[in-house]
């Protein structure tokens, strides 16, 4: 009797455990398909064994699943790096963050490369790893310069575009790919877009003036990129740099007054006096380039002799130029009773010594100077004209 009770009790406690247990996992034949299919990686670029490879490379490859990247150099040291960033305005950090997006395809460097240096380059992806081996090129023997018109923590103005300056001539064929390598961000983000100003300058401008109080970052990632023919450029530049109060200066030829408005408000109202008929001012939308407490203003360096009628050596205070050709906002005690009144400088805008001063404590690199009704329009290019097109029209300039 006992055993029989036992039997019936080991049947039921049986019949209980797989009345209340899961279905069979699918690892038991529950309806699963086996074993998880392994992750495809793919390096595109470089090619394993690849030689004179560039030290702007990045690591790009194809994968099945979310992949990470790890460099090293001959060393065993880890090169830091992330998936390249856009070359658009954005929020936040302008250079690679520190690790590999998921999907994303392309891994570059936080800094340029070593020369003639042996890398190792492994994507990982679940359990696939896949490893290539690369030298870079030697150092080349034409290296070329850039630099920024923006000093790394300088305050601008809100019309200031960055501005970057090659040391040669960049053809064509090669603006694109120098293009790719130039990573800005705006914190708030704003819509801008480079332009290609000269064959030695390229210029970022926001679709309208920077908002007051914008953070601007800049990676120019040009280290070891070709600038065409046998030069490259030298290294990479960062710059980061903080927008200032929206202050603009509005000068009236029709009334022969100037306002200096700040984030709306006037601040100031001052008669000025403009170029003489024989040389008159331009009009335009400039921005301030260059500030100085004084300068020796000469005739001779455009082609006018200092003792011909119109030839001049002066010592001007204050002056804040507009164009390259010499037209400024300076100081000019000796036209005082002409400003409000009438136009005889030689091209620039004449304020007085105290007005001139007070302007140049207030105003940063990059504000706007907007001119109207004189006789002649500033020819573009002289002088960071970049407000001068539409924003259709700015864009035209962009290689990409």
């Amino acid at each position: 009797m006992q055993l029989q009770r036992l039997t019936l009790l080991f049947v039921v406690s049986a019949l209980v455990l797989a009345g209340c247990g899961d279905p069979a996992p699918s690892w038991k034949g529950g309806g699963g398909s086996g074993t998880a299919a392994a992750a495809t990686v793919k390096v595109a670029t470089p090619t394993d064994g690849a030689r004179d490879v560039s030290t702007a490379t990045s690591i790009v490859y194809e994968s099945s699943a979310d992949a990470t990247v790890t460099l090293q150099d001959a060393a065993g040291a880890t090169v830091e790096g992330g998936p390249a960033p856009v070359t658009s305005v954005s929020s936040g950090s302008s250079g690679p963050s520190a690790s590999a997006a998921p999907g994303g395809t392309e891994w570059m460097p936080a800094k340029q490369l070593k020369y003639g240096t042996e890398y190792t380059a492994t994507v990982t992806a679940g359990a696939t790893k896949t490893t290539v081996k690369f030298t870079t090129m030697a150092r080349p023997a034409s290296l070329a310069r850039t630099s920024s018109q923006i000093g790394d923590g300088q305050v601008v103005g809100v019309g200031m575009p960055m501005i970057l300056s090659f040391g040669v001539d960049i053809p064509k064929d090669k603006r694109a790919g120098i293009q790719k390598r130039l990573f800005m961000s705006s914190d708030p983000p704003q819509e801008g877009v480079w332009n290609w100003f000269s064959a030695k300058e390229i210029h970022y401008r926001p679709k309208e003036y920077w908002q007051p109080g914008t953070k601007l970052s800049l990676r120019a990632a040009v280290g070891g990129v070709s600038f065409g023919g046998k030069s490259y450029g030298e290294k990479d530049i960062t710059v980061d740099a903080t927008v200032g109060k929206k202050l603009i200066m509005e000068v009236d030829n029709a009334t022969k007054q100037m306002t200096v408005t700040e984030d709306g408000v006037l601040l100031k109202t001052m008669p000025v006096s403009l170029g003489k008929p024989s040389n008159p001012s331009d009009s335009g939308n400039f921005i301030v380039m260059v500030k100085n407490e004084w300068e020796w203003f000469d005739s001779s360096t455009y082609g006018v002799p200092v003792d011909s009628p119109d030839g001049y050596r002066t010592k001007v205070e204050y002056p804040q130029r507009i164009t390259w050709s010499g037209q400024y906002i300076h100081a000019a005690p000796w036209s005082v009773k002409d400003q409000g009144k009438r136009n005889v400088s030689h091209g620039c805008v004449n304020i007085s010594l105290d007005l001139a001063k007070w302007l140049y404590g207030v105003t940063h690199i990059g504000d706007p100077v907007i001119v109207k009704g004189t006789e002649e329009r500033v020819k573009y290019g002289d002088g960071w004209t970049d407000w001068e097109l539409s924003w259709d029209e700015y864009r035209k300039g962009s290689a990409l």
